[in-house]
């Protein structure tokens, strides 16, 4: 059976690490410790840098405010669909609000705690456990099926093309029918020694599945069987002790059309062409919170906080805002002419995207938000750590 024990990094990165022994079996006995997790723990680590203080050249607006329960140690990520929200709680709670309103639609209780929030389709909502158990239900929320995989799921399903792509915590990611949860294929890799404790999932576009893994690597695979069309290197581990050569893509990557990218920890931010994974170009910035693409440029929130702005097609640097030092940062959100990430206090930061420059601030409920912002037809919306859903807008 594997062993895993959560580590600290260093102070100011609280993530979980965890040491597998690779020897033992995989099961649904195994013990895992969840650390400090993304959410940090009782050691707050270093003091996250003061609030900067600026001339408003925006405005943070909310549009609707409503509650699930808690996330624990969790980091629960928030899925939108057709003009839905859906939101879990680690308790079993999951609700559905109107995306434009917040009105609640239904909830309803799982009747299982909840570990990697909730992923959406047509007529099909999906949560998963950190007993490997992910949980279907209909656009409605009645039960539709159940199904038993190998390991802790810790990121939220992937629902597209009526397939539901999840990844468990032993470095398998399934394809599964989504009338009735019967496996079409796995994928699995081997998990080097030490590895960080990621929320990551997976990503799907155009016919693919795009996924990090420890040790630095981008996979791409096919969505109908599971195929492995490429395999690249985003980082390469180094240093002379096993804590050294942690290089992990522990963040979710980003894709357009033509390139998609991708960061790790203790390593570099990498793009490559979606066809092939041809390396486009590579930045030795490291992050374990992720990164954003939009026309012009790739958004990366580095390992201590800072948020740079890389050309999109050469990866030379735009800007630096670096006054988020050690607040832990999430992965961005691109708004047009804005930059959104939140931090471990649950302040959200509006950036320009010109320069970097603060243009507005605003306060959530005081708990850390550690998922992603997520887009919305008229802004974007952000989960904290207690539960508050708030969809904000530019003004």
């Amino acid at each position: 059976m594997k062993s895993l024990m959560a580590m600290r990094l260093w102070p100011g990165l609280l993530l979980g690490l965890i040491f597998v022994q690779l020897s033992g079996c995989s099961g649904m006995g195994e013990k895992v410790s969840t650390g400090f997790g993304m959410w940090g723990g009782k050691d707050a680590g270093e003091k996250p840098a003061a609030l900067v203080e600026f001339k408003p050249s925006a405005e943070l607006k909310t549009l609707w405010r409503a509650n699930v329960s808690g996330a624990g140690d969790a980091v629960l990520f928030p899925g939108v669909v057709k003009g839905s929200v859906y939101a879990a709680g680690l308790d079993g709670q999951i609700a559905r609000f109107d995306a434009e309103t917040g009105a609640q639609q239904w909830r309803i209780n799982a009747g299982r705690k909840i570990s990697g929030g909730v992923g959406a389709g047509a007529n099909l909502v999906a949560v998963g456990t950190a007993n490997g158990e992910l949980l279907a239900f209909d656009g409605s929320g009645q039960p539709l099926w159940q199904v038993r995989l190998s390991s802790e799921i810790r990121s939220a399903p992937q629902v597209a093309d009526d397939i539901v792509v999840v990844r468990t915590g032993d470095g398998r990611i399934y394809g599964l029918d989504a009338r009735d949860g019967k496996r079409k294929w796995v994928y699995q890799r081997a998990l080097p020694a030490l590895s960080l404790r990621s929320y990551a999932g997976v990503v799907i576009t155009r016919g693919a599945v795009f996924a990090g893994f420890a040790g630095g690597k981008l996979v791409a695979l096919n969505l109908a069987n599971g195929n492995v069309g490429w395999e690249a290197t985003v980082a390469l581990p180094r240093g002379a002790t096993e804590l050294e050569r942690v290089a992990d893509v522990s963040s979710l990557p980003v894709a357009d059309d033509r390139m998609v990218c991708a960061t790790a920890y203790q390593g570099r931010t990498t793009c490559f062409e979606i066809a092939s994974g041809n390396l486009i170009w590579a930045r030795d910035i490291a992050s374990s919170a992720g990164l954003a693409m939009d026309e012009r440029n790739v958004y990366v929130s580095d390992t201590r906080g800072a948020i740079h702005a890389l050309d999109k097609h050469s990866g030379a640097s735009m800007w630096k805002q670096d006054k988020l030092l050690d607040r832990q940062a999430t992965a961005p959100v691109a708004l047009g002419r804005y930059i959104a990430v939140a931090d471990v206090q649950g302040y959200v930061h509006l950036l320009a995207r010109e320069d970097g420059s603060f243009t507005a601030r605003l306060a959530t409920d005081g708990s850390q938000i550690g998922a992603p912002p997520v887009a919305l037809s008229r802004g974007f919306l952000v989960q904290t750590r207690n539960g508050g859903l708030y969809a904000l807008t530019v003004q």
